[in-house]
């Protein structure tokens, strides 16, 4: 989804991890063994975050909420959906404008919200809990809390959008088995990506933002 605003994919060949070893800054095995490393990476993407605006996929998604309710559940750590408009949005994978407790990352008491003016963490800073300071990031083989939540907006769907992913990470790949049979499905991916035989897809084999551009056009239509 952010692609066009100049974030990189974690799983392209030229992608996020390409010269961070995920193990190392994606882990909570990696953050046991270096929370400066972790941290001094982290502070690193929000830089190139804040260095980037969303593009038009964002906005016409941001758009459609003036026709239809708009639920928007994503993979992605960046705040673009919200800084285009989105008011509803659901982050599986965490949120990298936020740091939290070592200890227990979803305690709210200890999550904090970093500013564009202070977006960086100090090595050895301390949560309320008297713990380090770690990114709100669902690291990799840990549980992902928000997705019973997001299986319940899909179970409410009436229109099923996807929008440049794999199909291929789950658990979030999984929930398109939760939308109601009668929500037609759109996929807007420009690559060859496999989806279920049972599953009624539209692929839109194009980038976000021409995608979107179709869908809106079509969608606002039949509002």
């Amino acid at each position: 989804m952010s692609v066009e605003s100049g974030l990189k994919t974690f799983r392209d060949a030229d992608g996020l991890w390409e010269n961070y070893p995920v193990a190392q800054v994606a882990t909570h095995e990696g953050w046991l063994n270096d929370p400066a490393l972790v941290t001094k990476f982290y502070n690193m993407l929000r830089k190139k975050t804040l260095n980037a605006k969303p593009n038009e996929g964002h906005q016409l998604v941001a758009a459609l909420q003036n026709y239809y309710d708009v639920e928007v559940v994503t993979q992605n750590v960046d705040n673009l959906h919200e800084v285009a408009g989105s008011k509803k949005v659901v982050h599986l994978h965490g949120e990298l404008m936020k740091v939290c407790s070592s200890i227990d990352p979803y305690d709210a008491r200890y999550i904090q919200t970093l500013t564009p003016e202070n977006p960086e963490v100090e090595v050895g800073a301390k949560a309320g809990d008297g713990s380090l300071l770690r990114p709100h990031i669902v690291f990799f083989n840990e549980a992902v809390p928000m997705i019973e939540v997001a299986i319940d907006k899909c179970l409410q769907a009436d229109i099923f959008i996807i929008i440049g992913t794999s199909l291929v990470v789950y658990p979030a790949a999984g929930l398109v088995r939760y939308v109601p049979r009668h929500a037609p499905i759109y996929l807007i991916d420009p690559g060859d990506v496999r989806v279920p035989e049972t599953e009624r897809f539209e692929h839109l084999k194009m980038g976000a933002s021409a995608g979107m551009r179709i869908l809106y056009d079509r969608l606002v239509k039949e509002a």
